[in-house]
C-alpha cells in the first residue's frame, strides 16, 4: 500500500517505548511501525464497533484517523460504545471518540466528521484513506460504503453484530467479493430485527470491532492473509469462530461484476432504517 511520508519519520524516546512492542515483532518492525504512523484510516460510525476499531488503531498509532457520525452519545450506547463515558452523554460521538483516541494516543491526528454518510459526500470522505473500516448500524450505509469503495477502488472492512453473534469480512479491489456479491440486496425495512429489538452482548460488538483494527493494521503492514473470500462467523454462545469460504467475485454482481449497473451512487438506492448497533 503506497503511502507517504514514512522514509522520513524519526521516532522520539517516548515512541520508541510506546511501539517497543511492535518494534519486536519482526512483521512490523520499524518500517512497519512508520507505516502505520503514515497511515489513513475512516471509521464509518462511532459506536459499538467504531468504538474498539478506533481505539487499537489509535494505540497501533495509526497516524489519522477519520471518524464519522452524526449521532449524540446517549445512555443506551454505554453498555457497548465503550469509546464514550457517562460524563459525555449529549455529546456529539465524533468529539466524544476523539477525546478518547487522543487521550490514547498523541501521535494521531483525529479528523471528527459530524455528519451523516449519505451518497453525496461518501466519495469525498473516503478519498484521502487508505483503508475503510465499516462501522454503520444500518444496512443503507453498508450497502453505499461498498458501492463507494467498490467505485474508488478503496479497500474497506465490514462488519456486524446481532444478539450473541457477529460476522467480519474485508474487501480488497480485484482480491475477492465485495458486499453486494455475498448479500446482493438491501432488506426490506423490518425483514431483519435491529439490535434495539433483539438486543446485543457488548462484547461481541467489541470482538468484532476488535478484528476490524487487526484486519486495518494488516492491510498497512502488508502482512499475513485478510479476510478477503471468506466471511468469518462468530458465536459467543458456542465459543466458536470460523472462516466462511466465498466464491472468488460474482461475475453478475451489479457493482463488481462483469457488467456493472451500479455505476454511481444514487440517493434513492440507499434507503433503510438503522439496526442501531
Amino acid at each position: 500500500m503506497p503511502l507517504t511520508g514514512e522514509k522520513d519519520m524519526a521516532f522520539t524516546d517516548d515512541q520508541l517505548e510506546r511501539y517497543s512492542r511492535h518494534l519486536i515483532l519482526k512483521e512490523i518492525g520499524v518500517r512497519g511501525q512508520k507505516k502505520l504512523l503514515a497511515a489513513r484510516v475512516l471509521v464509518i460510525g462511532a459506536g459499538g464497533l467504531g468504538s474498539p476499531a478506533a481505539m487499537y488503531l489509535a494505540a497501533a498509532g495509526v497516524g489519522t484517523i477519520g471518524i464519522v457520525d452524526d449521532d449524540v452519545v446517549d445512555l443506551s450506547n454505554l453498555q457497548r460504545q465503550i469509546i464514550h463515558g457517562t460524563g459525555n452523554v449529549g455529546m456529539p460521538k465524533v468529539e466524544s471518540a476523539a477525546e478518547t483516541v487522543t487521550s490514547i494516543n498523541p501521535d494521531v491526528t483525529v479528523k471528527p466528521y459530524h455528519i451523516r454518510v449519505s451518497a453525496g459526500n461518501i466519495a469525498e470522505l473516503i478519498a484521502g484513506y487508505d483503508v475503510i473500516v465499516d462501522a454503520a448500524d444500518n444496512f443503507s450505509t453498508k450497502f453505499l460504503i461498498n458501492d463507494a469503495c467498490v467505485l474508488a477502488g478503496k479497500p474497506y472492512i465490514y462488519g456486524g453484530a446481532l444478539r450473541f453473534e457477529g460476522q467480519l469480512m474485508t474487501y480488497v479491489p480485484g482480491r475477492g467479493p465485495c458486499y453486494r456479491c455475498i448479500f446482493r440486496d438491501m432488506p426490506a425495512a423490518g425483514e431483519v430485527p435491529s439490535c434495539k429489538e433483539t438486543g446485543v452482548l457488548g462484547a461481541v460488538v467489541g470482538v468484532i470491532g476488535s478484528m476490524q483494527a487487526v484486519e486495518a493494521v494488516k492491510l498497512i503492514l502488508g502482512v499475513g492473509k485478510p479476510l478477503t473470500a471468506r466471511l468469518m462467523t462468530f458465536d459467543a454462545l458456542a465459543m466458536t469462530c470460523r472462516a466462511v469460504p466465498l466464491p472468488e467475485r460474482e461475475p453478475d454482481c451489479p457493482v463488481c461484476g462483469e457488467h456493472p449497473t451500479i455505476t454511481t451512487l444514487d440517493p434513492a438506492r440507499y434507503i433503510q432504517p438503522a439496526c442501531g448497533v
